[in-house]
């Protein structure tokens, strides 16, 4: 039977005392959570390339203190550093020639990363591999960006379940999925920014399962708001509160993912503050939605 995770995209929030932390308590916000949910995203890793030599990767402490701190069954979907993900540095001023990332797809750093968070192994549901908006500065096209990422998961399989996602719209077609299915990789579909809707590239990628004979696996769903400059300021960045109410587009998460579990493929519902103004607000409305159905 496929299985459905909804949780937040990180945890590390005082506002949400009160309404999933009980405020002065001397638990963790991540053993409180785990009590409510069963998933959660950390995203806290990704932010790893600067200008310093070496790439910023996690302490393997930590990846054993969030282990300790949830029950056997519980899921981590994980970020892996933006140091294997991005071509060149982010710079603000677009003007200015790009600088290469010499670590991007990197197998070698890689393997550290999934060396300093063993601890936390049995606990990961999926790694996500996020790729930003590839122009034609940084990636020639969706043929370059399948070899450069072929080279990258082909010479040994990743212990642990590997997504991809991609912020190009434009490769979001059948070639893209029919490179994922061959790999055993899973989709990671993002609700929000400057993306269009799931739902044509959720029917994309069902329609080429269909033609495979390997039922069932594994899709990402994240849902983020269309602004998340203009959230920050509505909230002050106290997400305790829903600012922008998208009930019906629920409604339309909530049949899709009924339509993935019927087709035996399992589900992770990673939903961000940014998203309406309160993540664990949201998913209450989600379960209602589920519910009724």
């Amino acid at each position: 039977m496929a299985a459905l995770r909804i949780g937040t995209s990180s945890w590390k929030f005082d506002s949400w005392e009160g309404i999933l932390y009980e405020p002065g308590s001397p638990r963790s916000y991540l053993e409180q959570y785990a009590e409510a949910f069963d998933t959660v995203e950390i995203d806290q890793w990704f932010w790893s390339l600067f200008e310093s030599p070496q790439p910023r990767l996690p302490d393997p402490a930590t990846a054993a203190e969030y282990a300790r701190s949830v029950p056997e069954g519980f899921r981590f979907t994980v970020k892996v550093p933006n140091s294997i993900t991005l071509t060149h540095h982010y710079q603000r001023d677009k003007s200015r020639p790009l600088h290469p990332n010499p670590h991007f797809l990197s197998r070698e750093l890689f393997a550290e990363f999934l060396r300093r968070v063993e601890p936390l192994h049995d606990r990961i549901g999926a790694l996500i591999l996020q790729f930003e908006y590839l122009n034609r500065q940084k990636m020639s096209g969706l043929p370059e960006f399948l070899e450069r990422l072929e080279g990258f998961v082909s010479p040994a399989p990743c212990p642990l379940p590997l997504a991809v996602e991609s912020r190009n719209p434009n490769y979001l077609k059948g070639e893209y999925f029919r490179f994922l299915d061959r790999h055993a990789l899973a989709p990671c579909f993002l609700q929000g920014y400057y993306m269009p809707q799931v739902d044509p590239a959720v029917a994309l990628w069902e329609a080429e399962r269909g033609q495979t004979e390997s039922p069932g696996g594994l899709a990402i769903l994240r849902l983020h708001g269309p602004d998340r400059e203009g959230m920050d300021r509505t909230s002050g960045k106290r997400w305790d509160r829903i600012l922008a109410p998208k009930d019906e587009e629920i409604d339309r998460i909530v049949d899709l993912v009924g339509r993935l579990l019927g087709r035996k493929i399992d589900v992770y519902l990673n939903v961000n503050n940014h998203y309406e103004g309160c993540a664990p607000l949201t998913i209450e409305k989600i379960r209602a939605a589920l519910g009724r159905r």
